[in-house]
């Protein structure tokens, strides 16, 4: 049974793409690909899990808290990560239309079936894709709790082997960083008295300067915008430290890796072409809206306000670097550059890791992918080394 709250929305789904046309069941009825997850069954043969232990013993739980279970957990995926965990169910059963294999057998699955399917994508996609793939499986176990019975030491080996086959096309040129520079262009190259360039301005410097990701200051589409999960002008504070030093804080009332929200900050810098405050404030004047406004919503010239749209920024982003010729600057490339910014200038990185927000150490691929970072360890001064060292390097311990 499927619960209400799992029916297809009112948009119809787009018809499925060439090679990637299931056969008509049942069990996966056409839908959104971010509702695969939750509205695609498993063969009823397989039984859920509604066993749950306690101290002594077990005690059966009903369908209907199997279903509420489904519903919470269904709730903690982004709606990004749904869609592209619905493409990867979608391969997974096309690939099992393909090869015979029954509804009953897909799931939970074996080791064997889904080392079969990996391999078969190896050379057509990418490593990353195929990572996305195993992840949307393992979630749908996950969301129908169904066992995932996966040898971890095999399945390391087949990515690691289908990432060396993907194809060349597959593999994208790393992103470039944005520089304080790279603002100070874009600032020269856009209208100052434009409601638009004034909110992609100061979205994209206090993107940088907050080291945050695009997606948190923007809107995927218009009618998506939600005070409750997109920031707003409610949502900004101008604050001082006890030494009296200014300090901004925003509130992203919803991130990817915090339902309940996210806080950065970033600080003026007066007298500089990319002060993000600055910007901030030259945007609101030219934009003005009520608190519960999108906190860039700009005054489109017959729309009236409308929310930024993390497509407008891009497309911004495209248009200036293709007229000047500057490749690979991505919506990313600003946390990068962030990031990267930060660094130069001599914080910790412990320090920079708490003002990204990063939960892991992948920050530090940077200091592998650019030479900026390493030009110290590799100059024979001394002096510059030893300051560069006390200043970045993480703690020994």
């Amino acid at each position: 049974m499927t619960p209400n709250h799992y029916l297809s929305s009112m948009a119809p789904p787009h018809p499925y793409r060439p090679g990637l046309t299931l056969h008509p069941s049942p069990l996966c009825p056409h839908c959104l690909a971010k509702e695969c997850l939750q509205l695609w069954q498993p063969s009823p043969t397989q039984l859920r899990v509604t066993r749950v232990p306690e101290e002594e013993g077990t005690h059966t739980i009903t369908e209907q808290q199997v279903d509420c279970i489904l519903e919470v957990i269904g709730a903690s995926w982004a709606e990004k990560t749904k869609e592209t965990y619905g493409a990867g169910l979608l391969t997974y059963h096309v690939f099992c239309d393909t090869h015979g294999i029954s509804e009953a057998q897909r799931a939970p699955i074996a080791a064997n079936t889904l080392l079969a399917f990996l391999s078969s994508c190896a050379g057509s996609y990418s490593g990353s894709a195929l990572l996305n793939f195993t992840a949307s499986l393992r979630a749908w176990h996950l969301l129908h709790r169904l066992p995932w019975n996966i040898n971890l030491d095999e399945l390391h080996a087949i990515l690691e082997g289908a990432s060396r086959l993907a194809p060349t096309s597959s593999r994208q040129a790393l992103c470039e960083p944005f520089h304080v520079n790279t603002l100070e262009l874009f600032h020269s190259l856009m209208d100052p008295e434009s409601p638009k360039d004034a909110a992609i301005f100061a979205c994209l410097t206090i993107v940088f300067y907050c080291v945050a990701r695009l997606g948190e200051f923007t809107v995927p589409a218009i009618t998506q915008f939600d005070p409750q999960k997109h920031i707003t002008r409610a949502h900004v504070q101008h604050l001082h430290d006890l030494s009296r030093l200014p300090v901004t804080k925003f509130h992203i009332p919803w991130t990817k890796m915090s339902p309940t929200g996210e806080d950065v900050q970033c600080t003026p810098l007066r007298g500089a072409i990319s002060d993000p405050i600055d910007a901030l404030e030259r945007h609101l004047h030219l934009n003005p809206a009520e608190k519960s406004a999108h906190l860039f919503a700009w005054k489109h010239p017959t729309s009236g306000l409308c929310p930024l749209l993390k497509m407008e920024v891009l497309r911004r982003i495209n248009t200036l670097t293709t007229a000047h010729n500057i490749p690979n600057i991505r919506g990313h490339s600003l946390r990068i550059g962030g990031t990267l910014h930060y660094l130069l200038r001599g914080t910790p990185f412990d320090i920079v890791k708490t003002i990204s927000r990063w939960a892991g150490d992948s920050f530090t691929l940077y200091l592998r992918q650019h030479a900026m970072i390493l030009a110290p360890y590799l100059n024979d001064t001394p002096a510059l080394l030893e300051h560069f060292t006390r200043y970045t390097m993480p703690p020994v311990h």
